[in-house]
């Protein structure tokens, strides 16, 4: 039984790199934010702005404890600041459990969040220039739970493919 478990910062490539995998094991894919979606019959942005975050983050560790003890293999990614709320980074030392860390570069994540903000409760209404100072003070914040994880892989780069395979190799 594995319990495969990608994180790291918003826009680093969990979700792509989490199917990449689990299909080339052949194993489920599981995103803990698509998984409060259908939960809650709404989406992320939704629930920040009408629950807050604190319900939010209630509910993103019920439910993480719920995969964790009772599913079997899977490929889990998890939302840039699951690991830093509710002690989750503990979940990460649980037995069976193998995490990584996608690391990313703090311009990596510009550039790819500056396009993609809309949808990001956390910057959407953030100015270009505040989004880099955001993402910054953010990671730095982050970096401990980020580091609780099992490896690290610098996706600088590396394609989606090339990551997934990277992480394939260190499970066997």
């Amino acid at each position: 039984m594995k319990k495969i478990i990608l994180l790291g910062y918003m826009g680093c490539g969990k979700s792509t790199i989490a199917k990449l995998l689990a299909k080339s094991m052949s194993i489920s894919y599981l995103d803990l934010d698509e998984i409060i979606e259908k939960k809650e019959n709404s989406t992320i942005k939704k629930i920040f702005t009408e629950k807050g975050e604190i319900y939010f983050r209630k509910l993103e560790n019920e439910i993480l404890a719920d995969l964790i003890q009772n599913q079997e293999s899977f490929v889990l990614s998890l939302g840039g600041g699951t690991p830093c709320y509710s002690n989750n980074h503990e979940f990460l030392k649980f037995e069976g459990v193998i995490s990584f860390y996608l690391a990313a570069s703090i311009p990596t994540l510009y550039q790819r969040l500056l396009n993609n903000n809309a949808e990001r409760p956390l910057i959407a209404n953030k100015k270009p220039e505040e989004i880099k100072e955001y993402i910054a003070k953010n990671l730095f914040d982050r970096s401990f739970y980020y580091n609780q994880a099992d490896y690290t892989i610098n996706i600088e780069g590396k394609s989606p493919q090339i990551l997934a395979s990277e992480i394939k190799s260190l499970l066997v």
